[in-house]
């Protein structure tokens, strides 16, 4: 992360994180989804693969997001991540699902830098996890590079101040 996160983009998102399994790996993009920030390639997932867990164990995972720092996590899977008191502020809450052991699923809402987000994502496994993200109103899936791009521009446009709570 640079400096305290100064230059670093701050993307804002309201997502559901889903491993992708190696088998969809090469899901193509079905469909174009329009909104106030840009038209973005979706992927056509069927509900069985959203039904397969990631790789990583639910308390791995926890354990993970509980080493960052000013990130606050209960065994139940809920938590809350603060930006530092000297940087841009930004507020992460989520909410780790499990199946089997593992980490089936994950909603993430709120705003951070870029670096910080990949930190997130590192509690859940990634890079070594591939990852598609669902976005929450729309119920369309985009790949991870659409995401970010997604998260990026609604960041930019200021949205992340209305994902935070007051």
């Amino acid at each position: 992360m640079t400096a305290a996160g100064i230059h670093d983009d701050l993307y804002a998102f309201d997502i559901t994180l889903h491993g992708l399994v190696p088998k969809v790996a090469d899901l193509q993009a079905v469909d174009t989804y329009r909104d106030a920030w840009g038209t973005w390639a979706t992927l056509g997932v069927s509900n069985d693969l959203i039904a397969v867990p990631m790789v990583i164990g639910f308390d791995e995972s926890l354990d993970r997001l509980a080493r960052l720092e000013r990130m606050y996590a209960e065994p139940d899977g809920s938590f809350v991540w603060t930006s530092p008191r000297d940087s841009v502020w930004w507020q992460v809450d989520g909410n780790a699902f499990e199946k089997d052991g593992c980490v089936l699923l994950a909603d993430l809402k709120g705003s951070c830098p870029a670096s910080a987000f990949d930190d997130l994502l590192a509690a859940f496994g990634w890079p070594q996890q591939a990852v598609m993200m669902q976005l929450v109103r729309a119920a369309i899936f985009l790949d991870e590079s659409t995401f970010r791009d997604h998260a990026r521009c609604r960041g930019n446009a200021g949205d992340g101040q209305t994902l935070r709570p007051r």
